[in-house]
């Protein structure tokens, strides 16, 4: 049984499927899978996961290629210019794409491999046996299984079932809203960072002549989310006045996407337990752009440790053990991403003397451990030991 509706939701199914496993996948909204939120990016490590799970050509067909990644600073300098999601070398390009399709495309492959979807049931309590797992829903509705994982998202409702202690999130000093323009032009294939002096904004080149951007705002208390559209332009136009590019893709803006606040997450101390585990931002939330690749790197693990052991326990002490460490890397990095974005005046001064020179001499260093990581393939169907799904 799997709870959440998102990437890892979906692709934990796909992975389980894949295995032979019988999977129910309940997801609280009625369509998880609608155009919600803004464009996300999968680096190569992502995108390997998506090749072992046979889905890799359908989230390229509903994304842009983007090879490159160029970082500037608040005046318009150029940073750095290195490939994006990747090392130099790789034809595996990463992928943007709008979270929705990219959710609309793991259902579809979860629904194509024969898992079961359920909409509109959230998450109240879970008891575990030795049979298995009892999952109670808010309708009413009860579900049995051997195994329940929980791919709920950062907010998520497994992770205090599964640790009544565990941390909650909370606001990380940065909000991000996000659009789309016209008419402004952009050089395709290319990834565009800019450290600006409220926080970073991102943009890229969409098809029609689109361009496609996140601005990640700096703002040391919660904003107020209630404003009209023409409300936040006229903020994000004075905050980004400074910043020639955002400022003119800011001005030809026709399509506003509904504006979320970020949080960070203490370190989640159990992940897993009896026949529970925690998937994706559920059990570390990251972002840096690697929000996606790690929750698919998590369900092929997962996936991967349960066809090999002969037990559910077994199989979630090695799920543990393979993703512990670099998950803890990877929060790490995630945390030196964000101070950057909320850097005051002299460090930003400070990083657009040194990022040209680093970035030049240890980029592909400081990064292979991330893009060069693959977790191999999943065994066609067969499943380890006592994991049989099934829900009631």
């Amino acid at each position: 049984m799997v709870i959440g509706g998102g990437v890892a939701g979906a692709a934990s199914a796909i992975a389980l499927r894949q295995i032979g496993a019988q999977v129910t996948l309940y997801e609280a909204y009625t369509e998880p899978a609608g155009q919600v939120g803004s464009f996300l990016s999968l680096a190569s490590n992502g995108l390997r996961v998506l090749r072992s799970l046979e889905v890799l050509e359908q989230v390229q067909e509903a994304g842009i290629d983007v090879p490159g990644q160029r970082m500037w600073s608040s005046s318009g300098r150029l940073l750095g210019d290195v490939p994006r999601g990747r090392l130099r070398g790789d034809t595996l390009h990463s992928v943007t794409l709008m979270r929705g399709a990219l959710v609309q495309t793991l259902r579809a492959k979860a629904l194509a491999a024969g898992a079961v979807i359920v909409t509109g049931e959230r998450l109240v309590d879970a008891v575990t046996t030795k049979e298995g797992v009892r999952a109670v829903f808010a309708s009413g509705h009860t579900a049995q299984a051997s195994l329940l994982l929980g791919a709920d998202g950062i907010w998520s409702a497994t992770r205090p079932l599964l640790d009544p202690n565990a941390p909650t999130p909370e606001y990380a000093g940065l909000y991000s809203i996000s659009g789309i323009a016209d008419g402004i032009e952009t050089e395709p294939g290319i990834f565009n960072m800019t450290f600006a002096r409220n926080g970073a904004f991102i943009h890229l080149a969409a098809p029609g002549g689109k361009v496609w951007w996140s601005a990640q705002v700096s703002c040391p208390a919660p904003p107020e989310l209630g404003l009209t559209d023409g409300q936040w332009l006229r903020r994000l136009a004075g905050l980004y006045r400074h910043e020639q590019v955002p400022s003119a893709i800011l001005g030809a803006t026709d399509e506003l996407h509904r504006p979320t606040l970020m949080h960070r997450l203490d370190a989640v101390p159990v992940r897993q337990g009896g026949r529970i585990a925690l998937l994706g931002d559920a059990g570390h939330p990251v972002g840096a752009g690697q929000g996606a690749s790690m929750a698919l790197e998590d369900a092929l693990v997962l996936a991967q440790s349960l066809a090999a052991k002969p037990s559910v326990a077994a199989a979630l002490s090695a799920y543990e053990a393979a993703r512990s460490a670099r998950i803890a890397k990877m929060v790490k990095a995630a945390s030196d991403n964000r101070d950057a974005k909320t850097a005051g005046p002299l460090a930003r001064r400070m990083r657009d003397l040194v990022m040209p020179v680093a970035v030049r001499l240890f980029y592909e260093k400081a990064t292979a451990w991330l893009y060069t990581h693959d977790c191999g393939e999943l065994p066609a169907g067969r499943t380890g030991g006592d994991f049989r799904a099934r829900s009631a």
